[in-house]
């Protein structure tokens, strides 16, 4: 079983899957936490050329980079598991302190940042998949072929009442917009812990279809999809074929107006795109003169976690009322530049925090604090 060494293959993926969220999250701050803005159920004709770059860029970023950090986090949790079992320790045994300090990253970062946080639902899902791979590979293939039978299920029962006419409404958004408008940073804390359950229900809700991608992620791994080696380019390049011939067509239902493929695509079709960045994402950096970049891309996924919580700090700096107060004020060319330039930021953020010290400041916390709770 392979992974002594880090590969950096890995580290890039995280990183560009890191960045590519915020180019979802972007438009929810932007807009003051208003989600018909990521959605087409305001629209029943074509598009503005604002709102088509808008519909553009979430075709290639919503739910598909979320749904490749959630298939990186199952190769993280693969790579903590050959690592127990090459030092003999129990499993779950200490990684269940990584995933309680994750499930509080969760809480802090929904608390005092953004509602929408996927920390919490990552934290769940690692726990119920760290049993499920002790009790070994057979349970590991019932699991992957349930939980996505159950979540491909419920994404079709959904489809087929909104086809009834039971669609999904964004009625009172304008209240938490102006919240984010106007309101102070407590009041906008005080909002999030009021309506927590409310604003956790895509975490709750998505824990099936993270627990299959957190699965294919250790499957990923197990099969050397990321490595080097010929084996590892051979499966790149189905995954290649997948995205290109089926996750491209299925995703393009998003520019279909009104709101009917919404739920379909995000949850159902984004996933089958995100397994094709994996094969596109590979083709790429075997064009050798933009290695600078590719490392670049792999330091943030060195720090993941922090450049995560910094960006959507960042976006809440510029758009909420206590901040700049941009928000519901640009077009989507400013929208989609603040983005560009937010993640450009980071890419050098994170190559010179690497260079001084070789850890990022929340994984170091997370680390010192994990090895002082297990010492006693």
């Amino acid at each position: 079983m392979q992974t002594q060494q880090r590969l950096p293959f890995i580290d890039m993926l995280r990183g560009f899957a890191v960045l590519g969220t915020l180019g979802t999250n972007i438009w929810i701050f932007a807009y003051l936490g208003d989600l018909s803005y990521i959605t087409t159920s305001n629209y029943s004709g074509w598009w503005s050329l604002n709102d088509f770059l808008r519909m553009l860029v979430l075709f290639l970023v919503n739910g598909k980079l979320l749904g490749l950090l959630t298939i990186m986090f199952g190769v993280g949790l693969q790579l903590k598991y050959q690592q127990a079992l090459r030092k003999g320790n129990a499993w779950p045994g200490m990684y269940l302190w990584t995933i309680i300090f994750l499930g509080l990253e969760g809480l802090l970062h929904y608390t005092l940042v953004m509602e929408y946080d996927i920390l919490m639902s990552y934290a769940i899902t690692a726990f119920i998949v760290a049993f499920i791979i002790r009790l070994g590979d057979k349970a590991m293939t019932w699991s992957f072929y349930l939980f996505g039978s159950f979540h491909i299920l419920l994404i079709m029962l959904i489809f087929i009442s909104s086809l009834q006419g039971a669609m999904v409404s964004f009625n009172g958004m304008e209240s938490i917009a102006a919240l984010y408008e106007n309101g102070t940073w407590l009041a906008q804390v005080q909002h999030r812990l009021t309506n927590f359950l409310f604003y956790r229900t895509e975490a709750i809700f998505i824990i099936p279809m993270n627990v299959f991608l957190f699965i294919l992620g250790v499957k990923f791994m197990r099969n050397e999809v990321f490595s080097s080696t010929d084996k590892g380019r051979q499966a790149r390049h189905k995954l290649f074929k997948i995205g290109v011939f089926i996750g491209i067509p299925l995703n393009l239902l998003i520019f279909i107006p009104g709101g009917l493929f919404d739920f379909p695509v995000r949850y159902l079709c984004a996933p089958i795109l995100s397994i094709g960045y994996i094969g596109i994402l590979g083709k790429l950096v075997e064009y050798k003169r933009l290695d600078w970049l590719w490392h670049r891309f792999a330091d943030v996924g060195k720090m993941s976690l922090s450049c995560y919580v910094l960006q959507n700090v960042l976006a809440s700096i510029i758009f909420y009322g206590w901040g700049l107060g941009l928000g519901g004020q640009l077009n989507s060319t400013l929208i989609i530049s603040i983005w560009l330039a937010l993640s450009c930021l980071q890419l050098v953020l994170a190559s010179f925090w690497q260079q001084q010290f070789h850890i990022g400041p929340l994984e170091w916390i997370r680390k010192k604090t994990i090895q002082a709770m297990t010492k006693h």
